[in-house]
């Protein structure tokens, strides 16, 4: 079996062992099906005439649980996930599907501004190292990372939407409304990415090929372009695909914030609602979409870099090695060679057991 096979079926066995825990937890929530019927109605997308029965036998809530945990996995795997509570007029797939592009066209832009302004302040502040340059980016990218986005966000909105009025508050209906979120968004990956980006460069600087070219008269202006940009730059890729799932998939408080119908408001529309199939479902996707583009990182950083896919390769080959089994030998004062063993009655030779 292949390395891709076996991350397959690591990826399959991590999406289970996710949904046991998320059902298991949402099991252990105070209340039954039949309470959240007494509650109210409208909430199970019923009225009042509907008895807490009639509900329950619609959404499968009067079988054991083990028996609804796998009929929501066979939903799962045929994408037939069922109604929601919420909103039984649509698909727990159906409603993931329409949300998730939303959450998308944050992510992308969100990631394209975290490249375009963090590799630069990354490669400025490691060219000019232990300069005012480099002090001042440390400082203002440690004070960003320290700022959770929905926090960045309601400053944007109290200073662009409400103070000079030139930016939209909520909503979904123009791209006027994309810019509030996709920055917000952008803040803490870019200082992480420019200080992993500083980092790299100054790992790469520090490299006996670098020196080596400066000392053939190389100019620093070439060195860096061709080599330590370019050499730094791939481990990049272990780092940006992570941020883009997180940007996808993290955008919970923000879309709530800021009115997005988004995979974010769902998530918290369902959590609001006890909307267990709909919670399963998100969730269940959550993990798909980050463990997705973790795999492709992985694949993509192994074609960009050999010594890693040889790794890849080298770590899930078994090989087993013939045991060598060496006498223990003595030596005589003045000779070079060994000793012949001693075959007398009364000695006793020692074999020991050397695996290389």
């Amino acid at each position: 079996m292949g390395y891709l096979a076996r991350r397959l079926v690591r990826l399959i066995l991590s999406l289970v062992a996710v949904s046991l825990i998320t059902f298991g937890l949402l099991q252990l929530v105070p209340g039954s099906f039949a309470d959240l019927a007494d509650s109210g109605t409208s909430d199970l997308g019923g009225d009042s005439a509907t008895s807490g029965s009639e509900l329950a036998q619609r959404y499968g809530a009067d079988v054991p649980a083990w028996e609804q945990y796998l009929t929501f996995m066979r939903g799962a795997v045929t994408l037939d996930m069922g109604p929601s509570y919420r909103y039984p007029q649509a698909t727990v797939e159906d409603l993931i599907f329409d949300a998730f592009p939303v959450s998308l066209s944050l992510a992308v832009p969100a990631t394209l501004l975290t490249l375009l302004i963090a590799i630069p302040i990354g490669v400025l502040a490691a060219v000019k190292k232990d300069k005012l340059a480099d002090y001042g980016s440390i400082f203002t990218l440690t004070s960003l990372q320290a700022l959770p986005g929905y926090l960045f966000a309601l400053l944007l909105v109290l200073i662009f939407s409400v103070g000079l009025g030139v930016l939209p508050v909520r909503g979904w209906s123009g791209p006027e409304y994309m810019i509030i979120p996709v920055v917000a968004l952008a803040i803490q990956p870019i200082a992480m990415l420019a200080r992993y980006v500083r980092t790299s460069m100054l790992e790469e600087l520090r490299e006996e090929y670098v020196i080596a070219a400066h000392a053939k008269g190389g100019q620093r202006r070439t060195v860096l372009g061709r080599h330590v940009l370019r050499n730094s730059m791939i481990p990049l890729v272990t780092i940006v695909g992570p941020i883009f799932a997180q940007l996808a998939t993290g955008t919970v408080f923000i879309e709530a914030l800021l009115g997005i119908p988004g995979l974010g408001r769902l998530f918290t529309t369902a959590a609001r609602t006890r909307d267990m199939p709909l919670l399963m479902g998100t969730t269940l996707f959550f993990a798909l979409v980050f463990l997705l583009i973790n795999l492709i990182v992985d694949l993509t950083y192994s074609l960009l870099d050999p010594r890693i896919r040889h790794e890849q390769s080298s770590s899930w080959r078994r090989t087993r090695r013939p045991l060598r089994l060496r006498a223990s030998k003595s030596r005589e004062p003045g000779t070079d060679r060994p000793a012949a063993p001693d075959r007398s009655p009364g000695a006793s030779d020692t074999m020991e057991v050397v695996r290389p």
